[in-house]
């Protein structure tokens, strides 16, 4: 309740030119759940219009600066944005309404469409639909993504079992024949 009442009173003083910026931000720790249809992680639509593209944040803190655009959320996060499919949690999270990017940092766990993001820090870049994941300091991203074989045969086709042996090869020459040196 203490956000709608700071961005009721924010809307007011600053007038019509940040009042989408504001919508966006209100957009991204509001409760509601729309669905729509799903994406892949890679090839995401553009969100074009902020109705029905609510994203669910929960954290146990909460901040929005009106001057910058930048909501940030601390502790304990966790992201629903059923627009796009996607769940994910971190320790912090941060929306830049004007850049339309999420950073997420600490423990990162993005997941969307059965595919998987884990590192320490997770950039979501909205209007492009892309990840950009870095690892802690030395590490490893991970990652997991489902991938469609249509190329696969179907399922009760018999598979030839793998032999890491090569067969064996016809000699040049037979092995009855002395070697003379």
């Amino acid at each position: 309740m203490r956000i709608a009442n700071l961005f009721n009173s924010i809307s007011l003083r600053v007038g019509l030119t940040l009042l989408l910026p504001i919508a966006l931000v209100s957009s991204f720790v509001t409760d509601s759940v729309v669905s729509s249809t799903p994406s892949y992680a890679q090839n995401a639509p553009p969100a074009k219009n902020p109705v029905g593209r609510a994203m669910t944040v929960r954290s146990d803190i909460q901040e929005a600066d009106a001057q910058t655009g930048i909501v940030t959320a601390r502790g304990n996060v966790q992201i629903n944005y059923p627009a796009r499919s996607i769940q994910a949690t971190a320790a912090q999270a941060q929306y830049f309404s004007r850049e339309r990017r999420i950073v997420l940092s600490g423990n990162v766990f993005v997941l969307q469409e059965g595919n998987t993001i884990r590192g320490e820090t997770v950039t979501y870049l909205i209007d492009e639909g892309r990840f950009i994941a870095l690892p802690q300091g030395g590490g490893q991203v991970e990652s997991m993504y489902l991938v469609p074989d249509e190329t696969a045969s179907p399922k009760n086709a018999t598979v030839e079992p793998f032999n890491p042996k090569p067969a064996f090869k016809t000699p040049l020459s037979s092995p009855s024949a002395p070697r003379n040196p």
